[in-house]
């Protein structure tokens, strides 16, 4: 067969999880809700942390960053997802696969540093508590959270346009629910082994250093904690990091095993499955996990509806 050109291809045709019509039903169903509830608890989220002034610290800025990527993230891929599992037409264009490629790479990146930064800030919050208002000043978190956005738009930049790049032997059909760089890769006739090159440098420098030095924070936070003489105050403190670990292990663990295998371990069903996990619960999960069980925010929550009049 000749090989095609993906730069002459206008289409694409998304096969999504599954072509038995319960279960894409139950997909169209499961994901709504989730998308549903991703938005509106990540919004509140912004909201409450916007008109309570107690919370206008380094570490409800970040998360209010981290609500702001897990938006873009879900946005990026689930309402494409959920228009083409109803639609008999499930095709997506060449830009629109671009477009979510790009940003749901780039936010992919970007909350992988946010969350580095973040186990940084409460390093400094329990092993420096003295010292945390002069280290995370204003300056400080705008320059740590720019430089999560940029280093993520940057990275999807250098990953997608030689994806996109790739002369493709087979069919336009993608057997994926949503446009992302490996099957791309098993698509094309060529030899792909550089852009695998890019992509485990791309990981190496951005996923793995922010992996280790989340690991790096949590040991001297870790250590801190063993200090502490009372038990209670050793679980009062490590409770503070719990939710943030958690969130850091699934994170962590579907991306490097999404993007970190060898391309003979390349398997469609799984391929499609992992991602559920980084684009529609993490996402759903975080504003959850973070700050709906933290005691100022369920506060703001309560007098906020209570200041609300009463129709």
């Amino acid at each position: 067969m000749k090989p095609e050109n993906q730069t002459s291809q206008t289409r694409f045709v998304l096969l999504g999880i599954s072509n038995i019509p319960y279960l894409q039903t139950l997909c169209f169903v499961v994901f709504l809700l989730m998308y549903i509830i991703t938005l509106s608890g990540n919004l509140l989220l912004i909201l409450v942390v916007r008109i309570n002034p107690t919370l206008q610290t380094p570490m409800y800025f970040f998360l209010s960053n981290l609500s702001i990527i897990d938006i873009c993230f879900s946005s990026s891929v689930v309402p494409k997802f959920l228009v083409n599992t109803l639609s008999e037409d499930k095709s997506i264009s060449l830009l629109e696969c671009a477009v979510q490629m790009y940003i749901h790479l780039a936010m992919g990146a970007c909350e992988s540093i946010l969350l580095a930064v973040m186990a940084y800030d409460r390093f400094i919050a329990i092993c420096k508590p003295l010292h945390y208002k002069v280290i995370m000043n204003g300056k400080v978190c705008f320059g740590l959270a720019a430089m999560a956005w940029s280093v993520g738009f940057l990275n999807s930049f250098i990953l997608v346009i030689p994806t996109l790049q790739l002369p493709l032997c087979r069919s336009n059909l993608i057997d994926h629910f949503f446009c992302e760089i490996p099957p791309f890769l098993q698509m094309s006739c060529t030899d792909t082994r550089i852009n695998v090159i890019v992509i485990y440098i791309s990981a190496g420098i951005i996923v793995m250093c922010s992996f280790f030095l989340t690991l790096i924070s949590y040991f001297h936070i870790i250590s801190s904690i063993l200090k502490i003489r009372s038990s209670r105050g050793r679980y009062k403190t490590f409770s503070t990091c719990a939710s943030h670990l958690a969130v850091v292990t699934v994170f962590y663990g579907t991306i490097m095993f999404m993007y970190m295998r060898p391309r003979s371990a390349y398997s469609p069903k799984i391929d499609k499955i992992v991602p559920i996990v980084y684009t529609a619960v993490t996402p759903m999960l975080n504003p959850f996990i973070y700050s709906i069980r933290n005691k100022n925010v369920k506060e703001t929550f309560k007098n906020f509806q209570t200041s609300q009049p009463h129709l």
